[in-house]
Parts: C-alpha cells; structure tokens; sequence
C-alpha cells in the first residue's frame, strides 16, 4: 500500500474540498507514490511527533492541524516548524494533515464531540454554501436510463437522505458534423434532429472528476454536450459545528461539571448563568468565536468550543452559556476518530495512535 492508498481513504471521509480556502490540508511533506510501512495518527505534528513515528516505524504521519500553515521561506531549523519539517525529511517521514477538511465533515471533529456528550438528535450548526454542483447533459432518448444510472453508480444525485435524484425533460435536438466528425447517429455533413432527454443532477464537487469521466465514457455522442455550475444552496451535511440534545437536562452549573470531566479540561471559562436548564447544546471543535451567533439562532441553551476572547463572553447577551474548555480539549478525540475510521479501512499495517500530548496550555 503507498501513502495515495491511505490518502485516499481519510478523503472519503474528509474530502480536501471541505477545506476553508485559508487553510493548508492535504499532503504537507513526502510523496503519494511512497510504501507505507505504518501510520502515527496525532493531533499536532512536532518534533517528538516525528520521533515516536520513527520508533514506531511509521513513515506517514496523519495530523489533524498542518504543521505547515503559512508559506516557508527558508527551511533552516530557526523554529519547531522548520525543525519538525527538517527531521520528517530526513528520516523520510511523509504528513498529511487534515483540519477543517474534516471540521467540515457530517462525521468529523464536532461530531466526534457530539459523541463523546452523548448528544442525540445530531445536525450540522453552519452548513456549507458553495459545496454543491449541478450537471446538466442531453442524451438520446434511447440510452437516458442506462447514463442516469451511470452516474447515480459513482454519486451523483445525492441530496441529503435520498439517492437518485434527477430532474429529467424529453426535447428534440439538433447537430450537423463536419467533415471531420464520426457521428453516432446520421452521416457526417447531415442535419440530424433527435429525440433527446435533459438530464440535471447534483453532486458534491469533490466528485466532479469522477461524474465527468462517467459522462464522457457512457455517453454515446462523439462531442458530449453539458454544464456544470456550482449552487448557492448549503449542504445540510457539510459545515461547520454541530446542534444535539442531551440525554437529560442539566442546570447549569451540573452542566459545566459534565463538560469539564468529559473533556478533562484543566478549567472552563463560561459566560453568566442565565438561570435556565441546558438540553439543546451546540459544539464546534478549536477556536468557534465566529459561530456564537448560530448557536443562538439555533436557539441552543449552551454552546461549547474554545478560544473566547474578553469580549465574545458579552455576545451571550443572557441568551446561551458559552462554555470555552480549551483549544486541545475541544479536539483530543479526533485522532481516535481518525485511529477508529482508518482501523476498519485498513488492515494489513498499524494504525497507530500517538501516545504523545501536544497540548501546550498547560493549568496550575
């Protein structure tokens, strides 16, 4: 298996589309064609990160933050980032680094929370806009079912819970080929009208590559006539955060109790108690300021992420209890998320959870 085979899996949950376009996701460090000799899962790569994956012979590391964020002008060893991507070089360690890739996935770092909360009742807190793309081709009339059929095989039509979705109008079309043509149907240099069906599907886009070479290779036309567009709708199972309920409500104080055991957090800086039980809670994994105000659209009666600042406590505004446990806390569990979904997917190497904490907040 080389490091593509392993690649590819983590995409099929944490396509690299699902990144933010500040973000730097994908492989950071080594090279796809590259034989896998085993995989260190870990939350944060450094130094000691590449160290355990030599003693435990693994030449990929999987991290969910990219040690790589901005550009490097020089790689001399002046800081631990230059240091780390210096030893994973040198001991031929390849990176993969995942982040908001998998924040954006249905089964990703919130859902992981969700999880670990015992949350039920599950949603996406902000669905991802421009994530959805719409194909439209014309086809004789005669093949119509056995493209759709094609292109439903690898994904297309997928909205939501249902499968198979097409939207489908029977016209008449017209085409002439030159001299250089091999029509399929008629003779070059003859204007032909065909019964044709409008065939208009949606797919998520990280699988247009895939939809467009299933077009190309069912259609039985020489030229392929099509569209794609990309759609303003959101994608109710893509984005950011998430929305679930407890098993039972909690006062608030109880609640704050229940997050800072679950999450083993050194302190929780939370907001006024607003005098009213916590069920529907709201999360987001690393640094969720930006989402205060969709916890309390969704009207959540807490919401739990990390990295407040002094002035965010006030967007409470006696509405939700925002609960900050920590930047590491918030998202410790997704290498095991990461360790649990590539165990079922690969079998014949480790998959190895890094034992290391690179947590560097440390609570007197």
């Amino acid at each position: 298996m080389i490091i593509r085979d392993v690649t590819n899996y983590i995409e099929e949950l944490a396509p690299l589309s699902y990144a933010e376009d500040f973000d730097n996701v994908g492989l950071l460090v080594g090279s796809y064609t590259t034989k896998v000799t085993g995989v260190l899962v870990t939350l944060d790569t450094l130094e000691e990160t590449v160290e355990e994956a030599i003693a435990k012979n693994c030449n990929l590391i999987v991290s969910f933050h990219p040690i790589i964020f901005s550009g490097l002008k020089k790689i001399n060893g002046s800081n631990y980032v230059e240091r780390t991507v210096l030893k994973a070089i040198k001991n031929d360690i390849a990176i993969y680094a995942t982040h908001t890739a998998l924040d954006n996935s249905k089964n990703g770092v919130s859902a992981k929370m969700c999880d670990v909360l015992e949350l039920t009742n599950t949603q996406i807190l902000i669905p991802k806009k421009g994530v959805i793309k719409k194909l439209t081709t014309y086809v004789p009339t005669s093949n119509a079912n056995a493209l759709r059929n094609q292109l439903f095989e690898v994904g297309g039509g997928n909205i939501g819970n249902y499968s198979n979705c097409s939207f489908n109008i029977e016209g008449k079309g017209s085409f002439k080929g030159n001299e250089n043509s091999n029509p399929t149907i008629g003779k070059k240099g003859e204007l032909i009208f065909e019964k044709e069906t409008c065939i208009t599907i949606t797919f998520e886009d990280y699988l247009e590559k895939k939809i467009l070479n299933t077009l190309f290779k069912h259609h039985p036309y020489e030229e392929v006539a099509y569209e794609i567009i990309t759609l303003d709708n959101s994608n109710q199972n893509i984005g950011m955060g998430m929305l679930g309920e407890l098993y039972k409500e909690m006062e608030e104080k109880e609640f704050l109790k229940f997050i800072k055991n679950t999450f083993k957090t050194g302190c929780v800086r939370h907001s006024k108690f607003i005098n009213k039980p916590i069920k529907k809670v709201a999360v987001l994994g690393g640094a969720g300021s930006f989402a205060i105000s969709h916890a309390i659209r969704a009207k959540a009666d807490a919401y739990i992420s990390a990295d407040f600042k002094y002035h965010e406590f006030f967007k409470a505004e006696n509405s939700i209890l925002l609960a900050d446990i920590g930047h590491y806390e918030s998202e410790q569990f997704t290498k095991n998320l990461l360790v649990e979904y590539l165990t079922k997917k690969i079998t014949n190497f480790a998959i190895v959870l890094s034992e290391k904490s690179t947590n560097p907040i440390y609570y007197l």
